[in-house]
């Protein structure tokens, strides 16, 4: 469980963040949004003791990070790269690693392998890719196999594989109950892995909620064999249908009553597909990025 209530960093007259209120359930994915210079790193930073807060609270299961015991067996985190010692070994490094976390060899040759870097495991740390250093801090973050995860921007640099197996751990992560928090700008990414949004901007959230509710009142983009009928029967049962010529969009009708209705007509349908709000959509209407 993440937790922060009424969080405050200011620095002389300026306020990085002001009352920043939010939480992070086990069981799912927050994904932490916004601008440029809006308060994500300073918010991070907070939780994770790095950064004292002028007001307000931070915790961590019910705990200020500060006064964790054993903190890498409560929450691992990601938040910057290149952290690890440019001539060490990708292995030693995790083993350098585990003796601060009091995790095992075992545990290093499982993560290591899990995380895809055992063919490189040898191979000096200053030598690997972005996307290498990347999945190694994964691993770091793990090694004590804490229940949170605060990651920041931890996909740059991932190719397309790279990625789809961070989604995976990360899912199977919340999955076993673990509480996940992800600060990232790649929005497309993140709605296929988030269960919650928190955006903030100019140090305030401007919003947090269930991503399922965010995306919801989807219209259907209909594709049929006669057009004006499709219209026409969606019309009678309440629906507002408009079209850009090649196909209709529905709003006010299910899935499922839009397909009975277009048998009912006896009119064969192509195409049947809900539409959502995308992460960018929402994302840009909030924080102000048009």
């Amino acid at each position: 469980m993440i937790e922060t209530r009424n969080l405050t960093k200011a620095y002389g007259r300026v306020d990085a963040i002001r009352d920043v209120t939010f939480a992070c359930a086990p069981g799912r994915v927050t994904g932490l949004l916004g601008l440029n210079g809006a308060g994500k790193t300073t918010t991070l930073r907070i939780l994770l003791g790095l950064s004292r807060a002028t007001g307000g609270v931070a915790l961590i299961n019910g705990v200020p990070y500060r006064e964790l015991t054993h903190p890498l067996r409560h929450v691992g985190a990601v938040l910057e790269q290149g952290l690890s010692n440019p001539g060490q070994t990708g292995y030693r490094h995790l083993v350098t690693q585990a003796l601060l976390s009091g995790a095992s060899r075992s545990r290093v040759d499982q993560l290591i392998e899990g995380v895809g870097l055992a063919a490189a495991a040898g191979k000096r740390t200053g030598d690997y890719s972005l996307g290498m250093r990347q999945r190694l801090a994964v691993a770091t973050a793990l090694l004590g196999d804490p229940p949170v995860l605060v990651l920041d921007e931890p996909a740059n640099g991932l190719d397309p594989s790279g990625m789809a197996w961070l989604r995976t751990l990360l899912r199977q992560h919340a999955a076993a109950g673990g509480t996940v928090l992800i600060s990232s700008h790649l929005l497309t990414e993140l709605q296929l892995l988030i269960d919650d949004v928190v955006i903030i901007g100019n140090g305030r959230i401007r919003l947090a909620a269930p991503l399922a509710e965010l995306s919801g009142g989807a219209r259907l983009r209909v594709r049929g064999g006669d057009h004006a009928r499709l219209w026409d029967g969606y019309a009678r049962h309440g629906a507002r249908v408009t079209t850009d010529g090649r196909v209709l969009f529905v709003s006010g009708l299910s899935p499922e009553a839009a397909g009975e209705i277009a048998l009912r007509l006896q009119v064969p349908v192509y195409e049947l597909t809900p539409e959502r709000r995308q992460l960018e959509e929402i994302f840009l209407s909030v924080a102000g990025g048009r």
